[in-house]
C-alpha cells in the first residue's frame, strides 16, 4: 500500500490533539510501570516487496523477540533490490504508539521522499495499558518490567535487513520523550549498528558510566526551554535523574572525542517550530570518525508544540549528512 500523503491542516489539527491528550496522560502515569506483556517467539512471514509499499513481518525466530510485536516496513517508491537503501527507525513516546508518533511528525512521508526504508515498531503495553520502552533508569519502565527493547529493536533492525538491501552506513533511530531516551540506549548498546540518533525531547543516562558504546555514534538533539515533561535544565521522574539537554550533548561529544567546548561561532540558526523564533543551534567538532554531535534548542518550545512543515525532513537531511565512516 502506497505511503499515505501528508494529512490536510485539519486532519493535522486531529492528529496533534490526539498526541497531546495521549503524552497528557503520558505525563501523569509515566512512573506508573509495572509488568509488560509476554509472548513467545515466532517465526518470520513475509508480504509484497514492491517498492512504495508497506510489509508487515513478524521479526525473525529469537528467544527475545516476542511474535506479537510485528512490524510494518514501509518501502519507499524508489527502492531496488541491489541498490542499498537507508533504514530510519522511529520511536515513540509514552502512551503513543508507532502510528500516531509517524503521523505528528509526518515522518513516513519524509521518509519516502528521501528513499529510505522506515519502520515505527510499538513498545509493549504496562499494566495501565500504556506503551513504552524500557530505555534508561529514569524512562520509562522504572526497574519493574523486564522487557529488553534493546534487543528487540536491534531484531528488528536485523529482520529489515534480511528482507531488504540495507545500507549497513546509514541506519539511523529517531525517538520522541521516551523514544528519544530509546535511541540514546540504542546508540549505547549497538554503536556498531547505529550511525545517528535523533532524540527529540528527550535524555540520555544520566550517569555516563551506564552507557559505553563501542564506536561513535552521531548525536543529536532537539529540545525545548519550556518543555515542563522532560525538562530542558534537567529533572528526575519519581527520584531517578535525567540530565539537561546541554548536559546530554556534552556527555555524547565525550563518547565520540569530540572537542571539548562547542564551535565557534555557532552555526546558523534552525526554524523549526511554527510561530515561534528560531532554534539555537550548538555544535561539537573533531568529533571521531566524522560524527557529529548537536543540540537544537527552541525557545519557549514545549513537548508537543506545531513543528514546522519540514521539520522532519532537518532531521532525516542531518542524519544521512552522518553515516558511518
Amino acid at each position: 500500500m502506497p505511503t499515505p500523503p501528508s494529512p490536510p491542516p485539519a486532519r493535522a489539527r486531529r492528529v496533534r490533539a490526539a498526541f497531546v491528550i495521549a503524552a497528557s496522560l503520558g505525563v501523569l502515569l509515566a512512573a506508573c510501570s509495572t509488568s509488560g506483556s509476554s509472548a513467545e517467539a515466532g517465526s518470520t512471514t513475509t508480504g509484497s516487496t514492491a517498492p512504495g509499499s508497506t510489509t508487515t513481518t513478524t521479526a525473525a525466530s529469537s528467544p527475545t523477540v516476542p511474535a506479537d510485536r510485528p512490524i510494518d516496513v514501509a518501502v519507499p517508491k524508489t527502492y531496488r533490490p541491489g541498490s542499498p537503501a537507508p533504514l530510519l527507525v522511529l520511536l515513540h513516546g509514552y502512551t503513543a504508539d508507532g502510528k500516531l508518533q509517524g503521523a505528528y511528525l509526518h515522518m513516513p512521508q519524509a521518509a519516502d521522499a528521501a528513499g529510505m526504508l522506515y519502520v515505527a515498531p510499538d513498545g509493549t503495553k504496562n499494566a495501565l495499558g500504556n506503551r513504552f520502552w524500557n530505555a534508561t533508569d529514569a524512562c520509562c519502565a522504572k526497574g519493574r518490567n523486564p522487557v529488553d527493547d534493546s534487543t528487540y529493536l536491534l531484531a528488528v533492525i536485523d529482520q529489515v535487513k534480511a528482507q531488504y538491501d540495507v545500507d549497513p552506513k546509514r541506519v539511523f533511530v529517531v525517538g520522541h520523550s521516551n523514544g528519544g531516551f530509546m535511541s540514546y540506549r540504542m546508540a549505547c548498546d549497538h554503536a556498531d549498528v547505529i550511525a545517528a540518533v535523533a532524540s527529540i525531547e528527550g535524555a540520555t543516562w544520566d550517569d555516563p558510566s551506564r552507557c559505553q558504546p563501542s564506536a561513535p555514534v552521531s548525536a543529536l538533539e532537539i529540545h525545548g526551554t519550556a518543555d515542563e515533561t522532560i525538562a530542558y535544565d534537567g529533572g528526575s521522574i519519581l527520584g531517578s535523574a535525567y540530565p539537561s539537554a546541554t548536559q546530554t550533548v556534552k556527555t555524547w561529544a565525550g563518547y565520540d572525542g569530540c572537542d571539548p567546548t562547542p564551535v565557534r561561532p555557532a552555526p546558523a540558526d534552525r526554524r523549526i517550530e511554527k510561530d515561534h523564533p528560531p532554534a539555537t543551534v550548538t555544535r561539537y567538532g573533531g568529533c571521531r570518525a566524522h560524527t557529529g554531535v548537536e543540540l537544537w534548542t527552541q525557545p519557549d518550545g514545549t513537548h508537543i508544540p506545531s513543528w514546522t512543515d519540514d521539520f522532519s525532513t532537518q532531521i532525516i537531511d542531518w542524519l544521512q549528512a552522518h553515516p558511518k565512516a
